[in-house]
């Protein structure tokens, strides 16, 4: 009886071992992605209703990313339309708006364009600054999309906080675009940054009147 006893408590034992080392699960690591996209507080994303912003002093949008409403607001028209019904009087806003989103919405690009592929992190000499940042590699696919093959070099620092970038269109090895990503605010829990500059000149595209609700 005794060693039947021994016999049921050591298996109680070993069972509860075992159910406990298949509750308690590794913690995942986190993709370079998701640690650029969290550093610009995409983890508050998900409480946003609405954004609205103004492009380069051009565009003015308003976002409703719940339901994909978007406005157009230009000195000649407003075009009201729904992402999830493109048709071809709102293709042109569209393109305008994927663009415009991308300039200040980068961060989060990593994580929503799942058609895109992403580069392994090395430390490389940023174009601009001269400053050796992390990049990353940001391509997309040859086919769908508006700008298909496009690429995109991604620089950030230690706390993942895009500084500059350098645009290739087609995926050609020469960039056609590099400027700076500064003057970041934070609205409501997300970094966006206002300005834009070029290593030359007075060229600056800015991100204003952003508000997040």
């Amino acid at each position: 009886m005794k060693k039947l006893l021994v016999i049921i408590s050591i298996l109680s034992i070993c069972y509860s071992c075992k159910e406990k080392a298949e509750t308690i699960q590794p913690k995942k690591e986190i993709s370079i992605a998701e640690k650029i996209a969290n550093a610009h507080g995409f983890e508050n994303w998900r409480n946003v209703s609405e954004v609205s912003f103004t492009f380069f002093d051009k565009r003015s949008w308003i976002w409703k990313p719940k339901t994909q409403d978007v406005t157009l607001i230009t000195e000649k028209d407003t075009i009201n339309y729904n992402r999830t019904s493109i048709d071809s009087l709102s293709l042109k806003a569209d393109r305008a708006f994927i663009n415009d989103k991308f300039w200040a919405f980068i961060p989060f690009q990593l994580i929503w364009d799942y058609s895109a592929t992403i580069s392994e992190p090395q430390k490389e000499k940023a174009p601009i600054s001269k400053m050796t940042l992390n990049k990353i590699i940001l391509t997309y696919s040859s086919e769908g999309g508006y700008t298909p093959g496009d690429a995109y070099d991604i620089y950030f620092d230690e706390n993942y906080i895009i500084k500059e970038w350098a645009f290739r269109k087609g995926n050609k090895p020469k960039a056609g675009l590099k400027n700076t990503f500064e003057n970041y605010k934070n609205f409501n829990g997300i970094k966006i940054a206002q300005d834009h500059k070029k290593s030359e000149g007075n060229w600056n595209l800015t991100i204003t009147d952003v508000s997040v609700k």
